[in-house]
């Protein structure tokens, strides 16, 4: 069964016809001949897309669209009159109607405006489903650590959660936990109850991202067969997360800065000007000054971005930190995987306290999952750590050159941990990606770069895990 439509509209004719053909097309369809009926009809079945009529006898199509606007933010509307003007459309808009058309009208035309607005209202649906499940997820989130750098990152966040400042930057090493104070932001804020969007920049080409941050109109290239609303318009009213936005091309720089500077941008393939209110947090591991040195960022919306700037420490600088964090991913992992583990040995600590941890948080919170996963025991020790960790401490390190004493980079260590979760699943795909947390599409395209990357697929091909025929179950 495709979705719900109630038919408000007075004459018989077009109740009847429109309600044929729209059941003909697998909807289910109410109609009603009056605004307080169909008022009375929305509020108990709760339809997906409303079919209005702008003159009514007991009152006015703009007024039982506020009214139902109210009832249901996520109801499409399609407004239909035979006395269309400019300023109709233009007020209808902005009451929130999905499509305007004129009587007399195509049958086809209504069908296509009824496909769309379903479409329109199944996206706002998970969206609105993912922000409620997000709300609850991190709104209580804990940004773990007493250190004096954590304090400081704590009282910078609470600032910024209270003021209006629409520019955030965060900046940090690769794995200092930048996207949970992008979400601490987000959720501590007056826009908790808005979307937060999240895109990395990294992934998407220039084209695309443009496409993703924007939209595009129906028909603005080839196979842009349906209008997309793109995230900057999906998080009106919340906070768009660019992490990685020193990967950005210049071009689409250029189209962001224009959006800061105006807040309003067009569709790829739009002239209408769309304007929104959101706040952007933009997070990188690189040293945009250097980047603008380079030529490589623009300096103009480095400016911009750094309204307020966050510099997270690295976790070799946060002392005690690093226990705290060790003793929650143990009692996080330990309730995850069933084990016995609740914390950790003298010595354990001790060893996690010396290293010098180039992968930051996200490398220890990846120690502490596998060893949990693969391990028995109610203490974590150092027998469980693997001899990275054991050998390549601060002590150990102290004084000498990188060239002197290599440290493992992010991509060996992904890689070795992605090698013993296949390796326990018996090369089982989809458990593997539940276990690290990922999609199992995710998951194939890290596997797919590290067999391009000779160096770590090495280290991975030890175990023949990538070269084993994979279970796809």
């Amino acid at each position: 069964m495709k979705s719900s439509v109630l038919v408000v509209d007075d004459e018989l004719l077009i109740r009847k016809s429109l309600a044929k053909v729209l059941r003909a097309r697998g909807y289910a369809v109410e109609v009603a001949s009056s605004g307080a009926e169909g008022l009375e009809k929305a509020g108990e079945s709760r339809p997906q897309v409303m079919i209005l009529d702008m003159r009514l006898p007991d009152t006015d199509g703009l007024s039982v669209l506020r009214r139902v606007r109210e009832l249901d933010p996520l109801l499409q509307v399609i407004m239909i009159t035979a006395f269309g003007d400019v300023q109709s459309a233009v007020d209808a808009m902005k009451l929130g109607a999905c499509d305007f058309l004129r009587k007399p009208y195509e049958m086809e035309d209504i069908v296509l405006a009824v496909e769309a607005a379903a479409r329109t209202f199944r996206q706002a649906s998970e969206l609105d489903l993912y922000r409620r499940q997000a709300w609850r997820q991190f709104s209580d989130e804990e940004i773990i650590g007493q250190s004096e750098p954590m304090n400081v990152v704590r009282d910078l966040i609470e600032k910024v959660v209270r003021s209006q400042a629409t520019s955030v930057l965060i900046t940090g090493e690769s794995g200092t936990g930048k996207e949970l104070v992008a979400r601490a932001i987000h959720y501590r804020g007056d826009r908790a109850q808005a979307p937060l969007m999240e895109v990395n920049c990294s992934s998407f080409q220039e084209t695309l991202l443009e496409n993703e941050l924007f939209g595009h109109e129906r028909g603005a290239y080839t196979d842009a067969s349906d209008l997309k609303k793109g995230l900057v318009e999906l998080c009106d009213g919340g906070t768009l997360f660019l992490d990685e936005v020193g990967d950005m091309s210049l071009p689409t720089q250029a189209k962001l800065l224009r959006f800061i500077d105006h807040r309003n941008f067009k569709r790829v393939g739009g002239a209408q000007d769309i304007t929104v209110d959101i706040r952007i947090v933009a997070a990188t591991n690189k040293d945009l000054e250097g980047e603008v040195r380079a030529g490589r960022f623009r300096s103009d919306l480095y400016f911009r971005l750094k309204v307020v700037s966050i510099p997270l420490p690295p976790l070799r600088e946060r002392g005690d930190d690093i226990l705290l964090l060790a003793r929650h991913f143990v009692g996080e992992f330990g309730r995850k995987f069933q084990k016995r583990f609740s914390d950790l040995s003298v010595e354990a600590a001790a060893v996690l306290r010396v290293y010098s941890w180039p992968g930051n948080v996200r490398e220890l919170r990846n120690l502490i999952e596998r060893v949990v996963l693969l391990e028995e025991g109610e203490c974590v020790e150092p027998a469980h750590f693997p001899p990275e960790v054991l050998g390549r401490t601060n002590v150990a390190t102290e004084g000498a050159t990188p060239s002197e004493y290599p440290l493992p980079t992010l991509a060996e260590i992904e890689a070795g941990h992605i090698a013993e979760v296949l390796r326990l699943t018996a090369g089982n795909k989809s458990q593997a990606a539940r276990i690290l947390g990922i999609s199992r599409q995710g998951l194939i395209e890290k596997l797919r770069r590290l067999r391009a990357e000779s160096e770590v697929g090495r280290q991975v091909s030890r175990n023949n895990i990538l070269d084993a025929p994979a279970k796809t179950r």
